[in-house]
């Protein structure tokens, strides 16, 4: 007689459910993660994202196969990412706000998406391009629902139907949502980031004669890296000295970061270049922090297609970083795309 195997009498109805809630919430995590980043532009709201949506996954599990739990928790997170988009774009901010920059691997911006299969041939961006810094500042142009609507569409493969479904409103609805999403990117396609390695070696090399001009001080160097009308903007939430307002000229920008420099020197900066969403960035931290002086910068830089520097863009709000590894702080927590 074949012996009947029963369930461990010492392991709880609760402990089962619980292990089974933390197998859910390992497969669908980065997922989750990668969608409620790219919708916010912040580490901190995806975080919020991913715990919320397991929070009412426990307490009302949808009906159906484990095949219907994906697009339910999709269709969650997307607007629980939509709400925490409205809710940042009614706040003042003190000056320029910026998207918060993440660390990762290639296969960790991608590999959250890659295993879905089935991403529509027309797709337009793809997986690392869509969490590239360029494309976030990009999508500040669009409105909540236009950009949950071009990420849907246009980076995960969703089709009308699936996308109407993941926000509750028609496909007439979305196609129309689509089509002025994809209408305030056209700035953005003329321009694309998409960072394959000889970009990402030219924005390096740039990058690195930068920061070589500002540590010898060499103002006719950086100058021959900036084009005409570079701009640079400055994110430090109101907690450190930065601009209040973009700054826009070749001898204006390099005299602010040329002086900047010479500020940081008696902190004695580490400077460390390393692939931030997917491109090169300067990771600075500051070994003797000073008054008013961020501890710690991200800063990147967008090039023309004359290979100058177009725009320089540096993120010194604390809670902005989080994502991001620091010598002092540890491991940063990975960006779970």
């Amino acid at each position: 007689m074949a012996r009947r195997v029963t369930a461990n009498p010492t392991v709880s109805l609760a402990e089962r459910e619980g292990s089974a809630s933390e197998a859910l919430f390992r497969a669908h995590r980065r997922r989750l993660w990668a969608l409620g980043y790219r919708l916010t532009g912040s580490a901190e709201d995806a975080d919020d994202v991913v715990q919320e949506t397991f929070a009412r996954l426990l307490e009302r599990r949808p009906r159906g196969d484990a095949a219907a739990l994906a697009p339910w928790l999709a269709r969650v997170a997307t607007n629980l990412g939509i709400d925490a988009l409205r809710r940042r774009k009614r706040r003042a901010y003190p000056g320029v706000w910026l998207p918060a920059p993440a660390e990762g691997s290639d296969a960790e911006w991608c590999d959250a998406y890659a295993a879905a299969g089935g991403r529509d041939p027309e797709t337009r961006y793809g997986l690392l391009e869509s969490a590239s810094y360029a494309f976030l500042v990009a999508l500040e142009a669009l409105g909540a629902r236009q950009r949950a609507a071009l990420l849907l569409r246009d980076v995960l493969g969703y089709s009308a139907r699936e996308a109407a479904e993941a926000l509750a409103t028609t496909e007439g609805n979305v196609r129309v949502l689509h089509a002025r999403a994809r209408r305030a990117m056209e700035g953005y396609d003329r321009e694309r980031c998409v960072p394959t390695p000889e970009l990402r070696e030219r924005h390096r090399a740039t990058l690195e004669r930068f920061l070589a001009a500002l540590a010898t001080q060499d103002a006719a160097a950086l100058e021959g890296l900036l084009a005409d009308s570079v701009r640079t903007r400055t994110d430090a939430a109101g907690e450190y000295a930065a601009l209040g307002a973009e700054l826009a000229g070749r001898a204006r920008v390099a005299k602010l970061y040329l002086r900047a420099a010479l500020h940081r020197r008696e902190a004695e900066p580490r400077i460390e270049v390393r692939l931030v969403n997917g491109m090169p960035a300067a990771v600075i931290e500051l070994a003797r922090p000073r008054l008013r002086l961020a501890p710690r910068t991200v800063l990147r830089l967008d090039l023309d297609a004359d290979g100058r520097i177009r725009e320089i863009q540096a993120v010194l709000a604390p809670r902005k970083l989080r994502a991001v590894r620091f010598a002092d702080a540890g491991p940063g927590k990975a960006p779970a795309a």
